[in-house]
């Protein structure tokens, strides 16, 4: 998908109505950037999810993941989460990069961790 917008990028702007001295040039540095985004996103290595059941610590790749949401848009599921030095991680999953099985797997682990935000409630 992301070789396809490294391609269809400079072709929109050189249909459009922007000079052509300014959308030859343009082009050739959205096609760069595009085919640079595609080899990197290629490149990553897959990270490891663990949800536990209950009061477990998730992690990715044996990192806990502090303060995890989980939102879902639709098919799309989007995580968000601070690693143990504080910085912002994110990981979101479109329905081709996440198989059905696996997004309903998802969907009950994020039902499970909620509960354990919430404050603890008693019966009176």
């Amino acid at each position: 998908m992301l070789w396809s917008l490294a391609w269809l990028a400079p072709l929109s702007l050189l249909m459009s109505d922007l000079s052509r001295t300014w959308a030859w040039p343009l082009a050739i540095v959205v096609a760069a950037l595009g085919v640079f985004e595609a080899v990197r996103h290629r490149a990553r290595r897959p990270c490891t999810l663990v949800i536990p059941i209950g009061h477990g610590q998730p992690t990715c790749d044996g990192l806990p993941m502090l303060a995890l949401k989980i939102e879902w848009r639709g098919p799309l599921a989007f995580l968000h989460w601070r690693d143990p030095h504080g910085r912002t991680k994110r990981l979101a999953f479109w329905p081709d990069t996440l198989p059905s099985a696996s997004r309903r797997e998802l969907r009950l682990a994020a039902m499970r961790i909620e509960p354990a935000r919430l404050a603890t409630s008693m019966a009176g």
